[in-house]
């Protein structure tokens, strides 16, 4: 105790909350891996979740996969070493993931509407004005991984364009305003 009454922190106790929070990230990367039926990454530091999930579902011998970034940045770092050290295949659009699920996620002929999430995505998008992630997931309501995924996919499909600057826009193909 200090002398105005309050409780000191102490560093251990940080430093265990810390580890504590660290081993439910790595348990929850553990199950994604377990649980997905192929897991693609489209973008991650050299040491991230990410990272971590993708070897973690290479050891279950899942599909793994990676959309490849721009060398100089330090975001496709993971990225590209997941097709170098994991095996990962090179995904460049949204059929390479269809191909590496094979015949269990051929996609629904009896339902093309698109996921509410996505019309939303869509609807927070500009083709005039680039938007980055956080901004897009502000306007769609969506959280900012789950707009990250969406937007890449998105990408995959050649529905929206990211500039040098990170900033998503949407292409001719999509359907923003």
């Amino acid at each position: 105790m200090s002398s105005t009454g309050r409780r000191a922190r102490s560093p251990v106790i940080l430093g265990e909350r810390h580890l504590q929070s660290w081993l439910r990230l790595r348990a929850r990367n553990r199950l994604i891996a377990a649980l997905a039926d192929a897991v693609v990454v489209v973008e991650a530091g050299w040491r991230s979740g990410s990272l971590n999930t993708a070897a973690h579902a290479a050891s279950l011998g899942r599909p793994l996969g990676a959309v490849p970034g721009p060398v100089t940045s330090a975001a496709s770092a993971g990225c590209h070493r997941v097709l170098r050290e994991y095996g990962g295949v090179c995904i460049t659009s949204a059929s390479d993931v269809w191909d590496m699920l094979g015949a269990r996620g051929e996609p629904s002929v009896a339902d093309d509407r698109p996921a509410p999430e996505v019309v939303r995505l869509f609807d927070a998008l500009s083709a005039r004005s680039p938007r980055s992630t956080t901004e897009v997931a502000r306007r769609s309501g969506l959280a900012p991984d789950e707009a990250g995924v969406l937007l890449g996919f998105a990408e995959l499909e050649g529905r929206v364009a990211r500039d040098d600057a990170g900033l998503w826009r949407a292409t001719s193909a999509g359907e923003g305003r």
